[in-house]
C-alpha cells in the first residue's frame, strides 16, 4: 500500500508540474505572433523527415508488442507508420502551418448609437489536454493544431504507441525551442501509468480548460463520465452509406468500396450499408459481390442473403455496430424515409452517406439526417479534417455545443468582446 501511495504522489507532482507549465505557456502562446507558431510547425516537419528513421525503429517495437499482445490487424494497422505516413504527418504540419491565424480574427464589429464600437475577437481556449489511444499521428496533429490556434497542450497518448508518439513529440519540442517558445506549450505525458488519465480529467487544478478524447467507445465512456472539464466528444463512427434507387451503380459500387476498405480501422469507415429495395435487381447483388471481393465479411438480412450465398445472416447487434474491421452490416429499406429512421435509431451522429442521382432525395436526405457530417454522392472516408482543407483535426466531434464535426483550429478558440468608447456611462 505504501509503495501505490509514494507512485501516485510520484504522478500526482508529474501532472501538477505538467498543469502549471501548461497554464503558463498558454499566456504566452495567447501573445505569439504568427511568424513563431509557423516556424515551430516548420521546423518540426523537417525534424520528422531528418528522423524518420529513428521514428520507424521506436514504432516497430510498438508494432511487434500489439501483435505480441493479439491486437487485430485492422487495430495494428492504426498503430503502424511507414514512410509515406510520416511524410504526411511532416507534410500536415506545413499545411497547420500555412492556415491563417484564428487569433485576434474580428469575426464581427457594430458601433451603438451612443459611438460605442464592439467587437467580437477569436482567442485561444487555453490549456487543451488531449487523451488518445493508438494513433501516433495524433501526437502531431494534435500539437500542431493547439500551437497554431494558440492553446497550449497536454498529449497522453496510449501505452499501445509511447515509443511512436514520444519519438514524433521530441520533434514537436525542438521546433518549440529553435522557434523560441517555451516548452509547456507541447507537452507529452511520459507514463503509461493510467492515474495520469484520471488526474487530467479533473482538470489539474483548473490548469485544463478542455478534454478532447479520441479512441475508442471504453476511452470515450470514461471521459465523459469521470471529466470534470468540458468535453469535445468523439463518440463511435457508426457510419452508414445508402444507395438509393436513383443512384449510378458503378459510382455506387467505387465510393462504398472505399468507404468500408480503403482503411477498416479509422471512424469514417462505413460499417452499414442501407439498399433501397425498389432499386433496380441488380442493384444489391452487384453492390454486396463488390465488398466481398473487397475481402469484407458481409452480414446482412434476408434479402442480402438472396443476393448472394457467402453473406452471413445479420445479427441483431450488427446493426448500430463499429466493427473497425473488414466486416459491414446491409440492410434493404423502403426508400430514403426508412433509410433515414434506421441512421436516427442505429447512427452515432458521426458521418453518414447517401448515393443518388435525384437531387430532390438528396437534400432531403442531407437535411434530415443529424449528423455531424453528411454526404451526396461522395465516401464517408471523407471524415478528415486533413480533408476538410483544415491541415489536420484533432477528432470528430459528435456533440452539439461548440464544435462539431472535424475540430481544427478554429473549433479550438472562443471569442471575446472587445468595447471601445470615450467616455460612455449608462444612464441610471
Amino acid at each position: 500500500m505504501q509503495k501505490a501511495t509514494q507512485q501516485d504522489t510520484s504522478i500526482g507532482a508529474l501532472m501538477r508540474d505538467i498543469g502549471l507549465a501548461a497554464r503558463e505557456a498558454s499566456r504566452q502562446l495567447a501573445l505569439a505572433p504568427r511568424e513563431a507558431k509557423d516556424k515551430a510547425l516548420l521546423i518540426a516537419a523537417n525534424v520528422l523527415r531528418r528522423d524518420a528513421k529513428d521514428i520507424l525503429i521506436q514504432n516497430a517495437k510498438d508494432v511487434a508488442a500489439a501483435r505480441a499482445a493479439g491486437r487485430a490487424e485492422s487495430l495494428v494497422d492504426r498503430l503502424v507508420l511507414t514512410e509515406a505516413r510520416i511524410e504526411g504527418i511532416a507534410k500536415g504540419l506545413e499545411e497547420v502551418a500555412a492556415l491563417a491565424d484564428p487569433v485576434g480574427s474580428v469575426l464581427s464589429d457594430w458601433t451603438r448609437p451612443n459611438g460605442l464600437k464592439i467587437q467580437r475577437v477569436r482567442v485561444p481556449i487555453g490549456v487543451i489536454g488531449i487523451i488518445y489511444e493508438s494513433r501516433p499521428n495524433v501526437t502531431a496533429d494534435a500539437g500542431a493544431l493547439c500551437l497554431k490556434s494558440g492553446n497550449a497542450a497536454i498529449l497522453r497518448g496510449g501505452s499501445d504507441s509511447y515509443n511512436s508518439s514520444s519519438a514524433i513529440y521530441a520533434a514537436l519540442a525542438e521546433g518549440l525551442a529553435e522557434a523560441g517558445l517555451p516548452q509547456g506549450a507541447i507537452q507529452y505525458v511520459a507514463t503509461p501509468d493510467r492515474e495520469a488519465v484520471g488526474l487530467m480529467l479533473t482538470g489539474l487544478d483548473g490548469a485544463i480548460d478542455v478534454i478532447v478524447p479520441r479512441g475508442g467507445k471504453s476511452l470515450v465512456e470514461r471521459v465523459q463520465k469521470e471529466a470534470r472539464v468540458p468535453v469535445f466528444a468523439h463518440l463511435e463512427g457508426i457510419n452508414h452509406t445508402y444507395v438509393d434507387a436513383k443512384a449510378d451503380l458503378d459510382m455506387a459500387r467505387t465510393v462504398l468500396v472505399n468507404a468500408k476498405m480503403r482503411r477498416t480501422g479509422v471512424c469514417g469507415a462505413t460499417e452499414c450499408l442501407l439498399v433501397d429495395r425498389n432499386a433496380p435487381a441488380d442493384y444489391l447483388p452487384t453492390l454486396v459481390k463488390a465488398l466481398l471481393e473487397a475481402g469484407a465479411e458481409v452480414r446482412g438480412d434476408s434479402a442480402a442473403q438472396a443476393a448472394d450465398p457467402r453473406v452471413k445472416a445479420a445479427q441483431p447487434g450488427d446493426y448500430g455496430h463499429e466493427f473497425l474491421d473488414a466486416i459491414i452490416a446491409v440492410k434493404t429499406v423502403d426508400g430514403v424515409g426508412e433509410a433515414i429512421a434506421h441512421i436516427s435509431r442505429y447512427g452515432s451522429q458521426h458521418t453518414d452517406a447517401i448515393i443518388t442521382a435525384d437531387e430532390a432525395t438528396a437534400e432531403r436526405f442531407l437535411g434530415e439526417v443529424d449528423s455531424a457530417i453528411v454526404l451526396w454522392n461522395a465516401s464517408t472516408q471523407f471524415a478528415d479534417g486533413g480533408e476538410f482543407g483544415f491541415g489536420a483535426e484533432i477528432g470528430i466531434a459528435t456533440g452539439k455545443l461548440h464544435a462539431r464535426g472535424p475540430v481544427g483550429v478554429e473549433q479550438l478558440t472562443s471569442f471575446k468582446y472587445v468595447l471601445r468608447g470615450n467616455g460612455q456611462v449608462r444612464p441610471g
